[in-house]
């Protein structure tokens, strides 16, 4: 089935400002955002909480039930830092957001992460695990790697989006 809308997946180590850019293509083109995280918290999609690591354990049987009709029909915004559990049916473009180490840091500190955590996610950054796992999971021509240092990199990203968002619709009949 052809959507109507396109549906975006936007993806990377927490901290790289996933949700406010999400929140900012959203306000910009019109699409819905779904903050994956916040599903799952409000329909209980987890299976139990991991202290060490502060946070839920994903189900993500529950989760990809819960988002099948969601997504159905385009127009939508994901926001999630893991991408592979989706099916590649559902978007048509993955951006994948990086950030240095220092910036990113300070994020996370900021949100009172452990230590552990951001240990983990810091080294996660470094090696480009999101980044190598959308490649591996996506078609290479819909996965944008997109520098998210700076609130001018995010509306730069934003703007990117909006052409390609518009270019889509007029590629696919929908202005």
């Amino acid at each position: 089935m052809e959507r109507n809308l396109p549906n975006i997946l936007v993806t990377g180590t927490p901290g790289t400002g996933k949700t406010t850019t999400s929140e900012m293509i959203a306000n910009v083109t019109g699409l819905e955002q779904i903050n994956v995280g916040d599903l799952v918290k409000s329909k209980q999609l987890h299976e139990g909480y991991l202290a060490e690591f502060d946070t839920h354990i994903l189900d993500e049987d529950k989760l990809l039930d819960e988002m099948e009709d969601m997504v159905k029909e385009g127009g939508k915004v994901v926001d999630f830092h893991t991408c592979e559990i989706f099916p590649e049916r559902w978007f048509d473009l993955v951006l994948v957001l990086r950030a240095d180490t220092q910036p990113l840091y300070d994020r996370m500190e900021k949100r009172g992460y452990n230590q552990r955590k951001l240990q983990e996610n810091i080294e996660c950054e470094i090696m480009q695990v999101v980044l190598e796992t959308a490649r591996e999971s996506y078609a290479p021509e819909i996965v944008i790697e997109l520098q998210s240092n700076t609130i001018d990199d995010m509306e730069s990203n934003v703007d990117r989006v909006k052409q390609w968002l518009d270019a889509w619709k007029t590629q696919h009949g929908k202005q």
